[in-house]
């Protein structure tokens, strides 16, 4: 078997540490040709030193001359590129024919549409390709022939419970809905007053699943959640009317199809990164992610609840985005990265967020999105309308 060559978008994320230990599982059937990164230099240094890729990327240009010195200095022949074309490049490497998309946030969908339309076989799990860029995303894939394996643990779940060979087509497969299960975050109880004062610490601390720190807050607000629904129709051409969410606080249900003869098909695991990433690596056969074995008599209950809107307005948004359409996805995904980041440096209170994201929608109507230029103004205007309303410093996360 030749091994699959891999370039690792977000390699010192939560989502390349996963894929990581899995590739490491199994040396003779993967191997890293590239790995990307933000700006955590030191970090990539030592990965490189472990995976001895063919190209190392940065998007900080700084950090990236430091660990050009740093490899150079070691005599590691990992050649370094920088910037938005460096990162493009490591989506783009011919030596690669798989690519992990895991750079959080718009930075991460240039790279990713570099990669659909180069024709790799891409593990999504890049929100934004999809919220931002939408159809776009998606008649690149086509037009280069890509293959979508997503990495999500609700969106590969519901690709685990399709039959195979889905073609986006839910009434040719018979498929009535899809239902996304959340686990409701870690102020699941709380009441709307208390929810003012929790703090970016509290948001962070989610009660099933280790994340980095924006996503665990997008988690905390259900907006993660939002726009997993946003990229549910895109990825598998299911309406609006046809996803719907639903609360499962223990997170081993991950999401379930529900078919034209009633039949509910619904994917389990541990709550564990390395089981959706090891399947989408492998597919289609079956590998050792290093998860535990899930024991259904020792968890003994897994329950479900309808989210609360007053709790998680930002569900809403996504959905209330979805419906419009056109640039809407695009302005609310910007709003709530400069919503979230202020959050996180203390500048707002956490119910902070989902007005701040209401406002932008508010203000921009959607348009439509006849390339992807048209949802990056979007994206930019959105960013300046949510730095606006919540009195932030111009430079504040720029697109």
């Amino acid at each position: 078997m030749t091994p699959r060559s891999i370039s690792l978008l977000g390699a010192t994320g939560s989502i390349g540490d996963s894929t990581l230990d899995v590739v490491e599982r199994h040396p003779g059937r993967f191997s890293i040709a590239a790995l990307a990164a933000r700006s955590q230099w030191e970090k990539l240094a030592e990965l490189c030193r472990r995976f001895s890729p063919q190209v190392a990327a940065l998007l900080d240009r700084e950090a990236a001359r430091a660990l050009a010195d740093v490899l150079r200095r070691d005599g590691i022949a990992t050649r370094v590129v920088a910037g938005p074309e460096g990162m493009i490049e490591a989506a783009t490497l011919a030596s690669a024919d798989t690519v992990v998309a895991a750079i959080v946030g718009a930075a991460g969908l240039a790279p990713a549409l570099a990669a659909a339309r180069a024709g790799k076989r891409i593990l999504l799990a890049n929100k934004e390709a999809l919220v931002i860029g939408g159809a776009a995303f998606m008649a690149a894939v086509e037009a280069g022939g890509a293959t979508i394996f997503p990495v999500d643990s609700e969106h590969n779940a519901i690709f685990q419970c399709l039959p195979a060979g889905y073609a986006r087509d839910p009434a040719a497969a018979g498929v009535r809905r899809i239902l996304l299960t959340a686990s409701g975050g870690p102020f699941r109880q709380r009441t709307v007053a208390e929810l003012a004062a929790v703090t970016p610490q509290e948001a962070c601390a989610h009660p099933n699943w280790v994340m980095g720190r924006k996503i665990s807050v997008d988690s905390a607000t259900m907006m993660n959640k939002g726009l997993e629904v946003i990229e549910a129709h895109w990825l598998f051409g299911v309406p609006r009317a046809g996803i719907e969410v639903v609360i499962h606080p223990e997170s081993v249900i991950h999401s379930l199809v529900e078919y034209v003869d009633g039949s509910v098909l619904a994917q389990l695991s541990q709550p564990d990164m390395r089981t959706p990433i090891a399947q989408a690596l492998a597919y289609p056969d079956r590998i050792e992610a290093g998860v535990a074995t899930l024991d259904l008599a020792r968890q003994a209950a897994l329950t479900f609840e309808p989210p609360d809107a007053a709790r998680f307005p930002c569900l809403q948004l996504a959905f209330d985005a979805l419906d419009a359409g056109g640039t809407a996805p695009a302005i609310l995904n910007a709003a709530n990265e400069i919503a979230v980041a202020a959050f996180l440096d203390g500048a707002i209170r956490f119910t902070d967020i989902a007005p701040a994201c209401a406002e932008a929608l508010a203000r921009l109507p959607a348009v439509p999105v006849h390339c992807l230029d048209d949802a990056l103004e979007a994206d930019r205007a959105a960013r300046d309308i949510a730095r606006a309303w919540l009195d932030l410093p111009a430079d504040t996360l720029a697109a």
